[in-house]
This record gives C-alpha cells, sequence and structure tokens, in this order.
C-alpha cells in the first residue's frame, strides 16, 4: 500500500446538542475531497475518539467513507490501550468495509514494554487490515523503540508510521535502518523537513482548514521543489503554530467554527479555547485569507 501526500486528521462535528452531526461531516468530507488532498483519517485524535462511543466510531467511519465516494483513501483510527477494544474495533471496520488502513496509536497510560507493544501491534496487523502505526509519546508516554519497529516492518500488513514526536532525527533513523518504509509526518510544521529526510507526506490538522494549501505544499516538496514549497510552509506556520495554543482539536475546531463550516461544539473533558486564545486564532485566520 503506497501511503503518501496530504492525509486529513478530520475532526468529527457534533450538533448544538452535543450528538455528531453527519451533515456538517459531509460538508467537510467534500471540502477535503474537492481540496484535492489524498486520504482523510477518521475518527483519530482529531477526530475526538476517546469521547465516541463504539457505535458512534463505527457509523462516522462508515459515513466519510460513504461521503467520500472513493476519492480518497480512508484510513480510521481504531487504536487503544486495551488489544482487546483495538481489535474489536478494526473488525468493525473490516466489517464495514469503509477504510483501506487502520492508524494504531501507542497503547497509552499503561504503556507496555517492547515485547508487550510488538504482540499488540502484531495482533491487530494479523486482522489483515494495513497497519499505520502511530507514535505519538507526548500523549501516551510511549515511544516505540526503533528497533520494535524494526522488527515490526516485517510484517505485510504494517504498511507505515505516523510520526509526531516532533523529531525530524527519529524520521532519518527510521529511513536509515528502514529505507523502504513509510513515514508520515503527525506534525504540520515539522512536514516539510521531515520529507527532506524521507517522510512521505503527512497526517494533518491544518488541513482541516487548507486542504487545497497543504496538498499544495506537500506535493511540491515531494516533487524536490523545496523552494516553493518553503514558501506556502512559511505563508502558513502560523496557523500551524496556533493550532497547538490549546490541546488538539480544540483549535481546529474553533478555526472551523470562526468560518463557519461547524458548531462550536466539543465533548467534556475538552472544552472551547479561552477568549485570548481565540482572539489570537482569530487573527491568524484573518492574516491568511480565511476570515
Amino acid at each position: 500500500m503506497n501511503l503518501q501526500g496530504t492525509i486529513t486528521a478530520l475532526v468529527t462535528p457534533f450538533d448544538s446538542t452535543g450528538a455528531v452531526d453527519y451533515g456538517k461531516l459531509r460538508e467537510l468530507v467534500d471540502f477535503q475531497c474537492d481540496g484535492g488532498v489524498e486520504g482523510i483519517c477518521s475518527v483519530g485524535t482529531s477526530g475526538e475518539s476517546p469521547t465516541l462511543s463504539h457505535p458512534e466510531h463505527q457509523r462516522v467511519v462508515a459515513k466519510t467513507a460513504e461521503f467520500a465516494r472513493g476519492r480518497v483513501t480512508i484510513i480510521c483510527g481504531t487504536g487503544s490501550n486495551s488489544t482487546d477494544e483495538a481489535v474489536s474495533l478494526t473488525k468493525a471496520a473490516i466489517a464495514e468495509g469503509a477504510a483501506q488502513a487502520t492508524l494504531q496509536v501507542t497503547p497509552y497510560y499503561n504503556k507496555p514494554n517492547a515485547e508487550g507493544l510488538y504482540r499488540h501491534f502484531m495482533t491487530v496487523a494479523d486482522l489483515g487490515l494495513p497497519v499505520v502505526l502511530y507514535n505519538v509519546p507526548g500523549r501516551t508516554g510511549r515511544e516505540i523503540p526503533l528497533d520494535v519497529v524494526k522488527r515490526l516492518a516485517a510484517h505485510p500488513n504494517i504498511v507505515a508510521i505516523k510520526e509526531a514526536a516532533g523529531s525530524v532525527d527519529r524520521v532519518s533513523a527510521i529511513k536509515n535502518a528502514l529505507p523502504g518504509f513509510t513515514v508520515l509526518s503527525g506534525d504540520d510544521s515539522l512536514a516539510l523537513p521531515m520529507i527532506s529526510v524521507g517522510a512521505s507526506g503527512v497526517i494533518s490538522v491544518a488541513s482541516n482548514l487548507i486542504p487545497h494549501e497543504m496538498g499544495d505544499m506537500v506535493r511540491l516538496a515531494l516533487a524536490g521543489d523545496f523552494v516553493s514549497a518553503k514558501a506556502l510552509h512559511f505563508k502558513y506556520y502560523n496557523l500551524f503554530r496556533d493550532l497547538f495554543i490549546d490541546v488538539n482539536p480544540v483549535m481546529a475546531k474553533e478555526a472551523l467554527w470562526l468560518m463557519g463550516r461547524i458548531e462550536r461544539k466539543l465533548r467534556l473533558p475538552l472544552c472551547e479555547t479561552d477568549e485570548g486564545r481565540l482572539a489570537r486564532m482569530k487573527a491568524t485566520l484573518s492574516e491568511i485569507g480565511l476570515l
């Protein structure tokens, strides 16, 4: 499986009552597809997966695929810190036939040892759906060690890793050890430098707002035109930065609300940001012509 380009870590829109807003979800999916992204990652961290029930989780993935109508690759976030739960969610995604791959986060809180990590990911990979490993130690408290990545990459269903550890050096280490293994940046602001050392694209929060522009930046970089890609990087750098002045996906949803695309609604324990951060996001959106 060849994963590359811009894959949007899509937010899950809620209506004023807190229910999933499938009408707005359709609009967001169309916005992404029309913007030319290569993929959508449904119900990952940006999709508020921790507060979706299992039936909601399954329906959001299915509806995202239905609305996309084959225009982009669909990756579903079905990871958990319980292997049984990750297996259950992944089996449901397979049964729906909605996704072409699954994003599997490092088990969080219980922080398994290296062998536990290996067995966890292998158990999910054995189900048959292509797996994208998700290394995000800032959220999970546990990095996937390079030796474990090397062991896992031998499995035919483990096709890529999303690197959200904030380290370009780690991308270099993975590509040095596994030249043919696909690495995707998990940080918008590091997408360009990560591509320069071998990453194949980005799973992006910013593309929720700027799918066309983010896609162009990544395609230019992958084509080797780093001068043009760098110009887009700096044009949107303040947005990359300000999307993370509060915990993700709070600022992405605030920005989409300011743009009139979704309701201003998150599920507890996430909530709206404070007035200072909101004003900063409003200013940043105005600077780049999104308001």
